[in-house]
């Protein structure tokens, strides 16, 4: 999501009148996002909010859609195939592997569900915090 932002940001503003030949401004800037919402750790309205951030840069936000294939002719998502000279993967950001040696629920990125006190649910002695907790918004 960061990327796409600053490419946006470059193309649009940074770059603009930089070129002869082509027009930055014109590029076509496409975040597709496999879950519900972008974000989807934060809560809702902060997703939304980064989502109508992303917008008004120009970025294309596609959620709900998983890539599905990836060639020298663009990206596939499903039946769909979207024609790309251009292709920057910022996908599978996963948690450190120690997680998952924790034997604890995670999150589709490989996070620790955490408490609101940063703990693992039925061990109040292990607190995970950073990168790999997958901390919710509590109400307290």
């Amino acid at each position: 999501m960061e990327l796409a932002g600053a490419l946006a940001e470059i193309a649009r503003h940074a770059l603009a009148k930089d070129f002869r030949m082509i027009d930055p401004t014109q590029a076509r800037i496409l975040l597709l996002e496999g879950g519900e919402r972008v974000l989807s750790s934060y809560a809702p309205a902060l997703s939304a909010a980064a989502q109508r951030q992303l917008t008004h840069l120009g970025v294309e936000v596609h959620t709900k859609t998983l890539v599905t294939a990836l060639d020298e002719h663009g990206v596939g998502m499903g039946d769909t195939h979207l024609a790309a000279r251009t292709v920057l993967w910022a996908a599978g950001v996963a948690a450190s592997p120690l997680a998952r040696s924790l034997g604890v629920p995670l999150d589709r990125a490989g996070r620790v569900h955490v408490q609101p006190d940063l703990t693992i649910p039925g061990h109040s002695e292990v607190f995970v915090i950073g990168d790999l907790a997958a901390a919710r918004a509590f109400s307290l």
